[in-house]
């Protein structure tokens, strides 16, 4: 019988994620490199959406809720993607890859996605700037940061408790 996605690999990625003080258990030992790599990871595939989607509406010249609709649509859709490819060259099978997928980064994505357009939508002009504007990439470039900040402490939570990127893990 499969494991359900919050269950798959809680117990490897804790083995990994220690730094040697137990003595709070679950998030507490988790490291703060395991907990960056794995944000890294999530922003990845979530940047590469989010550019894509905010440079589509900008180019087309989509109101700013259309556009960040479309960017928060790629940016689930690229990250992901980018956490099922991993999955799926580990020979899981695309059902299971797709639960590992969701269960792995869905909370990390939307907290980046609130973030990040908050960010963006915050920064007077940014959004009207332009793609050939230093103001438009600047204040995404700033945006994407603020998101990979705020997002690093809840993966350290989550990693800790067997959920969010501990349930890829195991696959790789």
């Amino acid at each position: 019988m499969e494991d359900g996605p919050s269950s798959v690999g809680a117990n490897d990625e804790s083995a990994h994620a220690h730094d040697g003080d137990d003595t709070a258990g679950g998030w507490a030992s988790v490291s703060w490199s395991v907990a960056a790599r794995a944000t890294a990871h999530c922003l990845t595939g979530c940047a590469i959406g989010e550019v894509l989607g905010m440079v589509i509406g900008t180019a087309l010249g989509l109101h700013d809720a259309a556009t960040v609709v479309l960017a928060i649509a790629l940016a689930f859709v690229f990250g992901y993607a980018l956490t099922m490819r991993g999955v799926l060259r580990a020979g899981v099978g695309f059902r299971q890859a797709l639960r590992v997928a969701l269960a792995a980064d869905t909370v990390s994505i939307t907290v980046m996605e609130i973030v990040d357009n908050a960010v963006m939508l915050g920064v007077p002009g940014a959004m009207d700037a332009g793609l050939t504007s230093a103001l438009f990439w600047g204040a995404l470039a700033f945006a994407l940061l603020v998101a990979f900040v705020v997002t690093t402490p809840i993966n350290r939570w989550m990693i800790g408790r067997g959920r969010g990127h501990a349930v890829v893990h195991a696959h790789h």
